[in-house]
């Protein structure tokens, strides 16, 4: 058979019908008619989709033609729309259906649409009526007995009506909702509420779904006595899902987590237990996409939630899966897919890390349904949720608002992510700066930085290391106060400052003189931190000792680490302010001679300090663990150091250890 011959647009140019075509991997406009400018605007021919329908309610259209690309089926969908205030006249509500034809320049894609405002409204009118009366009436009398007057259950659940108020009249109803809607009549009965009963419940309709009911019984008293129960009970599936949707896109609105971690963690709240039973958000190792071809790609657990009754989900410790072809797939379509299995598995390979696996087969899952995270163009990764128990599986409408409400938790995602760049581009800065310490004869240096674990605590903390024209080894440690860019923008230039100033010092000139020059330096110059530092010489005598000298501007002291005997703070005679806070005030100076085998260590607070535990706890910590590791190598000690942190706050260090002469 040969193939079709290419689609002639003209044809459709008279149409009533609104018809547009589109081509190519981008959907390039090729083709609108008049009946499409009148409902929808004029739109250029030639662009690409996504800029010749960039209104900002246009995304679900645009997930409809990348869907018809990717599966090659066609789709008819219902669309509502704000017009332009300009041009009153354009459609509102509409129909619309994608079909994939070809077109002289390849596979392309037509779309037929029509103007339903007018049914629509009419069909509101209807609905606003109909909802004043009962859709189904019912009477339920003293002996247990029950019959319909207005008619509807069998229509709607596909079986009989059960004469009877018994258990056999709540097979229908969903599970979870059978004790609440039993004990609220028993309520009514008994006159706990007031002589009325009220309940919304789940009801299994004749095609499998379930629907949202909503029933309204009173009492018929005949002298004094309870006769019977009247009741009217009315379908408000679509009033419950148009609150529900809502309801979460509000939720969604006010999320507020500053890390990627803490937006999906709030974010999968809002989906259990109102969309799904469980929802995994994994994110993917690579930003680049497409994802490249033959790289291996994982996906890593950030965040899961599970409704109440089921078993707790497994911690959050980074596991991750090997992203396969079939989770590719769903990825690169941007089109969610659900994935059914029995009760206690076995769960579909690939789609998850084998610690969700095995969660799934405990707590009853029954299908999984995958929905790929995409922001600006870009798919970060994807979410899974699962229906457990006696749940039905995710249906097109459960999928579609559950779509809905990722796309718009784009925003704080993003959010998260400026702030997640923002952090790497700060810690490279920082870590340019934190050059590795010079080797010195004589002396063995090591030197640590470990940032905060927190996404948007970027912190000002430094360590710096170097040598003088004379000889003389000049160490560092400082603290910004601040946990952003500014902070670690302030620390560069603190940095920088006190390394050029100490560089150039005059003769005589001590540690205290340095920071002296410092705080002068700083107000004069308009570049006054809060901060506190340590700055500190060493010279190497004849004898091989190495003598110290430091001043103290309001930083934790140095750790002297004997060779032989108990580690001491090197406290000094007084306490100096932090740096640039009143220029009058003169600063102290201190000495000490290093022997053998000694080593200093400098640190920032993060090291020591917690909100579980005071600052003097934490140098107690220190110091017991120093005698721990006090015969390891310098980069041993420092890694063996930094469990002492909650990674609340960076941390920085910096250590020097006077070595024994070598053999001749």
């Amino acid at each position: 058979m040969s193939p079709a011959p290419p689609l002639d647009p003209a044809v459709f140019d008279g149409a009533v019908a609104a018809v547009a075509l589109l081509a190519g991997p981008e959907g390039r406009l090729l083709y609108t008619n008049a009946a499409f400018t009148r409902m929808f605007g004029a739109r250029q021919v030639g662009l690409p989709a996504r800029k010749a329908f960039s209104d900002p309610d246009a995304w679900r259209f645009l997930s409809v033609l990348e869907e018809v690309r990717a599966t090659g089926r066609a789709r008819q969908v219902t669309g509502a729309r704000e017009p332009d205030p300009a041009a009153p006249e354009q459609s509102r509500y509409f129909v619309y259906s994608c079909s994939p034809v070809t077109t002289s320049e390849g596979d392309g894609i037509l779309v037929v649409a029509m103007d339903t405002t007018t049914e629509t409204f009419a069909l509101q009118r209807y609905r606003a009526l109909v909802s004043a009366v009962s859709v189904m009436v019912w009477v339920m009398h003293a002996d247990g007995a029950m019959e319909e007057i207005v008619p509807g259950w069998e229509r709607l659940t596909g079986v009989p009506w059960h004469p009877r108020a018994d258990e056999g009249w709540y097979a229908p109803v969903h599970p979870r909702d059978r004790e609440r809607l039993g004990s609220g009549w028993r309520d009514a009965a008994t006159g706990g509420t007031g002589g009325a009963f009220e309940c919304t419940f789940r009801v299994r309709a004749a095609d499998g779904s379930y629907r949202h009911l909503s029933t309204r019984g009173v009492p018929v008293l005949r002298e004094g006595r309870v006769a019977e129960w009247i009741a009217a009970t009315v379908d408000i599936e679509d009033t419950w899902r148009a609150q529900l949707r809502e309801r979460l896109l509000a939720r969604v609105a006010n999320v507020t987590g500053q890390s990627l971690e803490e937006a999906f963690g709030e974010v999968v709240k809002i989906v259990v237990p109102e969309l799904a039973d469980a929802c995994l958000v994994l994110l993917l190792s690579h930003e680049e996409w497409p994802l490249p071809e033959h790289a291996q790609v994982t996906a890593r657990r950030v965040a899961s939630a599970t409704r109440p009754g089921l078993p707790a989900p497994p911690a959050l410790l980074g596991q991750s899966v090997t992203v396969t072809r079939t989770v590719r797939e769903v990825l690169e379509s941007r089109v969610p897919r659900t994935f059914g299995f029995p009760a206690g598995g076995p769960v579909p390979a690939g789609l998850l890390p084998a610690v969700a696996e095995r969660w799934l087969v405990a707590s009853g899952a029954t299908s999984v349904t995958l929905i790929p995270l995409v922001v600006d163009d870009t798919v970060l990764g994807y979410a899974a949720t699962s229906t457990n128990g006696d749940s039905p599986a995710l249906g097109p409408t459960e999928t579609e608002l559950l779509r809905e409400v990722l796309h718009h938790a784009q925003q704080p995602i993003r959010k998260a992510l400026d702030l997640q760049r923002a952090r790497r581009t700060a810690l490279a800065l920082q870590r340019a700066q934190l050059t590795r310490p010079p080797t010195v004869v004589g002396a063995s240096l090591a030197a640590s930085y470990q940032p905060a674990s927190s996404a948007n605590e970027i912190g000002g903390d430094w360590y710096d290391a170097f040598v003088l024209p004379d000889g003389t080894l000049v160490l560092d440690v400082g603290d910004v106060v601040g946990h952003d860019l500014a902070a670690a923008t302030a620390m560069t230039q603190m940095r920088n400052m006190l390394r050029a100033l100490a560089y150039s010092r005059g003769p005589g000139d001590t540690p205290a003189d340095v920071l002296a020059r410092f705080d002068e330096a700083a107000e004069g110059l308009g570049a006054a931190p809060f901060a506190t530092a340590v700055h500190t010489q060493l010279r190497r005598l004849p004898d091989l000792r190495w003598h110290l000298s430091w001043s103290n501007a309001g930083h934790p002291p140095p750790l002297l680490i004997p060779a032989h005997g108990d580690p001491l703070f090197l406290d000094g005679s007084q306490e100096d302010l932090p740096l640039c806070v009143d220029l009058s005030v003169r600063r102290s100076n201190h000495t000490r001679i290093l022997g053998t085998g000694d080593t200093l260590l400098l640190y920032t607070d993060g090291l020591v300090e917690t909100p579980a535990a005071t600052l003097t706890d934490g140098q107690r910590r220190l110091v017991r663990a120093v005698v721990r590791h006090r015969g390891a190598a310098l980069p041993e000690l420092l890694l063996g150091l930094q469990s002492l942190s909650d990674h609340r706050d960076d941390t920085a260090m910096i250590a020097f250890r006077a070595d024994p002469p070598e053999s001749p």
